[in-house]
């Protein structure tokens, strides 16, 4: 089924075309990848989705309800959290401030509790740091804080915008873990990324993005088995 649809989407920013009618589908339960060297749009097509930068043209729709026009504040209330690219974490603020943040649209205390403990049992690691300053935490432990504040809001789509910038080998391979156990708790999961071959180990379906077009798309394997792609991003 059909979570996210993006029909003919084109954006610009001024005048200058950035999206140049995109079309993409995030069936539910699945981890679908958007692959592509900076520059390609992912970042615009993710601004596009939250409503940050419009499209001028095409359609977005989340659980068959159009999302345009609607501020970011509402695309997040109806069910899509987002990991931004480089963690954008609050470095002044503790692990459990920083977590409960995500859950700013929730008013029942009770449940901003049960959500708490649903991530600490992800993150055992924050659990045992939950008044630490965030800022003093390495970048692996601050890629946990930013995942766990985007599940704090309890999404049905959580976007994970390049998991892997900036971190040591070691933790890009426990983040990939971590997406794919969110994942498999049955969140979808739109994941935006540079890394090719970890990121087709765990998604089921993915797109490839060129200079603001799709250039390719298909099942993961399909993608890891296509000559063009391998020769684009497996050197």
């Amino acid at each position: 089924m059909s979570l996210l649809q993006i029909d003919g989407v084109k954006t610009a920013y001024d005048r200058i075309d950035v999206l140049h009618g995109i079309s993409l589908t995030v069936e539910a339960g699945t981890i679908t990848c958007i692959l592509g060297s900076n520059g390609s749009g992912k970042s615009t097509l993710i601004r596009s989705i939250l409503g940050l930068t419009p499209p001028n043209q095409g359609q977005i729709s989340f659980q068959g309800k159009s999302l345009l026009g609607l501020p970011t504040h509402q695309v997040i209330g109806r069910g899509i959290a987002c990991i931004p690219e480089g963690r954008k974490i609050f470095s002044k603020m503790t692990v459990d401030e920083n977590l409960r943040v995500g859950a700013y649209q929730e008013t029942d205390g009770a449940e901003i509790n049960r959500r708490l403990a649903e991530v600490y049992a992800l993150f055992p690691r924050l659990k045992e740091r939950t008044a630490q300053l965030a800022g003093t935490m390495s970048g692996g432990e601050q890629a946990m804080v930013s995942i766990g504040r985007g599940l704090m809001a309890k999404p049905t789509l959580l976007i994970i915008d390049e998991p892997s910038l900036g971190l040591s080998p070691l933790y890009v391979k426990e983040n990939f873990r971590i997406i794919r156990d969110i994942n498999q708790l049955g969140i979808t999961v739109l994941l935006v990324e540079q890394n090719v071959r970890q990121t087709l180990a765990i998604s089921h379906h993915g797109y490839v993005l060129a200079q603001g077009r799709l250039v390719a798309q298909g099942s993961a394997q399909a993608l890891a088995e296509n000559e063009e792609v391998r020769a684009a991003y497996f050197g």
